[in-house]
């Protein structure tokens, strides 16, 4: 039987009164540590140099910089950390910024405690948790015509890139929320099984996270949502 053990979390966020909200919420779920509490750009790009994490939740709009140099810096140093952003900010600059960073979950600061910490736990599954604003804007943004998104049909429809049909069937899957656990069941292969095929993906759009793999993914019309 595996063991279980807390997820390590650092939360970056200038709101005084939202960091202490969040950090109460988290430190009542005994799946959750939160090892760091800060509120500028700084003391997060020194957090994560000194700590592991399995994720980062972040705002983008802090005091001396953007949040997603952050995130950035975090995909760089610690690839296993999946990161979070929660903000105000639902622009299409803002999400797409975020994405391509390598942001894999985007949620807006009027999201419910309850979303919130759902929205972690499944980050830390392998989903990709959205706001549904959020969601229209991307798939608004990501759309393609119908003769270039043929995706599972054909998934071998930009000649640069070959994703195998299965390759497509699991990263839909990724882009529509499904956990790692979930994409297991749906498609009776194992959890290495499923990270392999994603990984796979990763090298051929040449990306380093589930966002930016769908973002890539989406505009090569290599799957469609």
């Amino acid at each position: 039987m595996e063991s279980t053990r807390c997820s390590t979390v650092l939360i970056v966020e200038d709101d005084r009164a939202f960091r202490t909200r969040f950090e109460a919420i988290l430190g009542s779920d005994s799946s959750f540590q939160v090892v760091g509490s800060v509120d500028t750009l700084a003391l997060g790009m020194q957090a994560i140099a000194q700590t592991a994490l399995d994720a980062l939740v972040v705002d983008l709009g802090l005091p001396d910089g953007d949040g997603t140099a952050l995130i950035r810096a975090a995909t760089s140093l610690q690839p296993q950390c999946a990161v979070m952003v929660v903000t105000v900010f639902g622009d299409e600059e803002h999400v797409v910024n975020a994405i391509e960073a390598g942001a894999i979950g985007y949620l807006l600061k009027d999201s419910s405690s309850a979303e919130m910490t759902a929205g972690l736990r499944d980050l830390l599954n392998g989903g990709s948790p959205i706001s549904p604003m959020v969601a229209r804007l991307i798939l608004s943004r990501m759309r393609v015509p119908a003769a270039a998104s043929n995706s599972l049909l054909n998934p071998l429809s930009d000649p640069s890139v070959g994703l195998s049909e299965r390759e497509a069937e699991v990263l839909t899957l990724v882009a529509k929320g499904f956990s790692f656990a979930e994409i297991c069941d749906l498609l009776s292969i194992t959890v290495n099984t499923v990270k392999t095929h994603v990984n796979r993906t990763y090298r051929k759009l040449g990306v380093s996270s589930r966002g930016q793999a769908v973002h890539e993914a989406t505009r090569l019309g290599l799957i469609e949502m």
